[in-house]
């Protein structure tokens, strides 16, 4: 698998968990588990971006 595409995947896959544990933060009210669901949707995102500009690059 290409540089790209794996960053591509692997953000989808960590932006896609940070919203469940976001989410499951939020319905037992639990601040902490919400708070790094939030980071770790926001990485899932910056490495899907990596990916997008890898692939423009060329990497």
């Amino acid at each position: 698998m290409k540089s790209s595409t794996k960053d591509k995947v692997e953000g989808t896959f960590h932006d896609a968990k940070g919203k469940v544990k976001e989410m499951a933060g939020k319905i037992t009210d639990n601040p902490k588990l919400e708070a790094k669901g939030k980071a770790e949707k926001i990485a899932g995102k910056v490495q899907e971006k990596v990916g997008q500009v890898k692939k423009v690059l060329g990497s």
